[in-house]
């Protein structure tokens, strides 16, 4: 009978929260992506900074960075991790009237931080939509995923 590889299952197929106590504690970081594209309308509004709610990358970076903290009292099986690095950036794409934000999460333990990197980008879409759906609810996030892992028994993979 081999192995299964759906951890957050025993073997009677309940589930359960995974035990990493014999693990070892390493770095761990985890990168994550996504996008949202708007009206070109409402991304000039944010590129100029004239959003009636305030400065919609900068609450969106704050968003995110919270949602990463947050990520284990979300998702009911994940452990909670000391965060040491958070990084949120936002690339604009006017071509597409899009903007991408990308998360770089960093700990030393003995989790992987992909849950935090992508519970992050998740929410920093998010907030940009709260905070411009006045002006354009047809915006739409799309194109949310892990892009690498490092550290860790199974090292480090890429998309």
């Amino acid at each position: 009978m081999s192995q299964n590889p759906l951890t957050h299952f025993d073997a009677d197929g309940q589930a359960h929260m995974v035990d990493v106590g014999a693990k070892a504690e390493t770095r761990r970081v985890a990168i994550a992506t996504g996008r949202i594209l708007m009206q070109p309308e409402t991304f000039a509004m944010i590129r100029a900074g004239t959003a009636k709610k305030g400065d919609v990358l900068g609450i969106a970076r704050i968003a995110a960075i919270q949602a990463s903290k947050r990520s284990s009292e979300l998702i009911p099986l994940c452990h909670p991790i000391p965060l040491t690095r958070v990084t949120v950036d936002f690339e604009l794409d006017e071509a597409e009237s899009a903007l991408r934000c990308t998360v770089n999460a960093e700990t030393v333990g003995r989790t992987g931080v992909e849950m935090e990197a992508l519970t992050a980008v998740s929410l920093g879409l998010l907030t940009i939509y709260d905070m411009c759906k006045a002006v354009d609810r047809g915006m739409r996030i799309e194109g949310i995923q892990l892009l690498e892992k490092l550290g860790g028994k199974s090292g480090h993979w890429k998309a």
